[in-house]
């Protein structure tokens, strides 16, 4: 699987929402209805699922899925 489908897998499952509602261009907060919980949530299902380490500055700078795509990619 790749990094953009086990992404938006981990974000439906932690969202309950379809992954085909999800794009690249979704903002995790405005497009997917993320709060702040939601969003540390994700983040360390992310950390357990991909084996890479999310710093809080790193956190800061997710908008979008591919945002968070690119920083997997990137490790």
């Amino acid at each position: 699987m790749d990094t953009y489908c086990k992404v938006v897998s981990i974000i439906g499952e932690q969202l309950g929402i379809p992954a085909t509602s999800i794009n690249r261009d979704s903002d995790i907060i405005k497009d997917l209805g993320a709060d702040s919980i939601d969003v540390v949530q994700l983040l360390m299902a992310l950390e357990d699922e991909c084996g890479v380490t999310v710093s809080e500055d790193d956190a800061d700078r997710f908008k979008t899925v591919g945002d968070i795509v690119n920083l997997i990619d990137n490790r």
